[in-house]
């Protein structure tokens, strides 16, 4: 008869190999004890295993996967998209200013987009860094807002433009990291997951793509801007978001449908040229003056598409 203690091993007249054991409420008797140590050794390490990895997992370098994202984007030299646009109003009115809008970008570095309302006809001109808007034959701005920067993950078609680019912008490429977004993981390039107080980008982990663009406002870190893209199609080898979302402040005030691509149409290269598109709209009217000074990007956004509208 063996006798048990609790939190203490004893035996009285047992035999060794019938050695009864008392460990942490379990009574376990004769070599199921080596079992049990076994198993619980043997699971203690597969968790080890598990958070070790997942806290140490080999992340690709931003510069790297800015390459991949490039190469899966197709490498044409130019092209052409129809899209919808739709403006929110954020405003006690809550109005929608839906338009057409057709786009053309030449790879690498050069952009247009063209709205051709009952009222006006905007144009707005990306090169080489420098940027113009046009509204009715009028010069209205020669700067671009963090909206204008959706483009980019497409536009620049090199991996040193792009990373230049987004440097400008406030992504730090050299900081990597995984993160989960609508329940897929990603790349965020530009921050430390879950850390999303500082510019950054992120791409899907298998296709490349991006899926979000966090734009924050260096004057405000409180003002954020949140550019989501989804939807991708493939055209001819090309892959383009059919659908982008932009979300101020975590309030949706646009949305473009892209329904029409088309690969590598043919453009002028006077479409793009600023300095030429400056003296052709200098002369034909006066220049109005940049009096939106103090208004943030929804605001000017809306009072610039008003024009057309309206």
């Amino acid at each position: 008869m063996c006798s048990i203690v609790a939190y203490t091993e004893k035996t009285v007249n047992c035999k060794p190999t019938t050695v009864n054991r008392y460990y942490m409420g379990f009574v376990v008797i004769g070599t199921k004890y080596n079992y049990l140590q076994k198993f619980l050794a043997f699971f203690s390490f597969m968790v080890f295993v598990f958070f070790y990895t997942h806290a140490n997992a080999y992340v690709i370098p931003g510069p790297h996967v800015l390459e991949l994202m490039i190469e899966k984007l197709g490498r044409g030299k130019s092209l052409l998209i129809s899209q919808k646009l739709s403006i929110y109003d954020v405003s006690h009115k809550k109005n929608i200013i839906k338009l057409r809008e057709t786009l053309k970008y030449s790879f690498p570095e050069k952009f247009r987009s063209e709205i051709q309302s009952e009222n006006a006809k905007r144009i707005y001109v990306f090169s080489l860094g420098a940027a113009l808007t046009v509204i009715d034959d009028k010069i209205v701005s020669n700067t671009e807002t963090r909206f204008d920067c959706y483009k980019d993950v497409f536009l620049y078609r090199s991996r040193i433009m792009l990373q230049n680019r987004l440097s400008l912008l406030g992504v730090d490429t050299s900081v990597s990291s995984l993160g989960r977004f609508q329940n897929k993981t990603a790349y965020v390039i530009g921050a430390k997951y879950p850390d999303e107080s500082v510019s950054q980008i992120w791409l899907d982990k298998n296709t490349f793509q991006p899926v979000r663009w966090i734009i924050i406002d260096n004057k405000s870190n409180k003002d954020v801007l949140e550019i989501r893209y989804g939807d991708w199609k493939q055209t001819h080898k090309a892959w383009y978001p059919m659908r982008i979302e932009f979300y101020h402040n975590d309030i949706l005030v646009r949305e473009i449908y892209a329904d029409k691509i088309k690969i590598n149409p043919s453009f002028s290269d006077e479409l793009f040229d600023i300095e030429h598109l400056k003296s052709v709209y200098l002369n034909l009217g006066s220049v109005e003056k940049d009096n939106s000074q103090g208004l943030n990007d929804i605001q000017k956004t809306i009072k610039e598409f008003k024009k057309l509208y309206e």
